[in-house]
C-alpha cells in the first residue's frame, strides 16, 4: 500500500520532481508507517485519539521498564497492515528522549528495519 513520502530528517512531507506530493510504495511504505506509528504520541492524531503510544503519561519522565516500552512499540508496530512479527530493539532511553529500531518481516517474507 501506498503512503505519503516524509522526509527522514524532518518528518515532514515531500514534493516529488513535478512539484505534487511525493508518494512511497512497497517495502519502504511499510517500513515508514511502522516508524509512524512507534513516534506517534496518544491522543495526537485529532481523527482518532486512542491511536498512540502514552509517551507522556507512561514513558517520558517515568522511566518504566523496557519490557513495557516494548511492548507498547511492539504492539504499535503491529497496527500497521504488512508488518509481521515485530521486535524491539532499545538504542538509547535518556531523559525525554528513547531511540531504537524495529525490525519485522513485510508481506513478501523479506526482513525489514525501521528506526524510531
Amino acid at each position: 500500500m501506498d503512503t505519503l513520502l516524509l522526509d527522514t530528517g524532518t518528518w515532514d512531507l515531500v514534493l516529488d520532481i513535478n512539484g505534487n506530493l511525493a508518494v512511497a510504495s512497497n517495502p519502504y511504505s511499510v517500513t515508514q508507517d511502522v516508524a509512524s506509528a512507534c513516534r506517534t504520541f496518544l491522543g495526537e492524531l485529532w481523527y482518532d485519539t486512542t491511536i498512540g503510544i502514552p509517551y507522556f503519561e507512561q514513558i517520558l519522565g517515568h522511566q518504566p521498564p523496557l519490557a513495557i516500552l516494548k511492548s507498547l512499540l511492539v504492539n504499535a508496530a503491529k497496527t500497521v497492515p504488512g508488518c509481521n512479527n515485530p521486535v524491539v530493539f532499545i538504542l538509547a532511553f535518556e531523559g525525554r528522549s528513547v531511540s531504537g529500531q524495529i525490525q519485522f518481516t513485510d508481506g513478501t517474507g523479506q526482513t525489514q528495519v525501521t528506526g524510531f
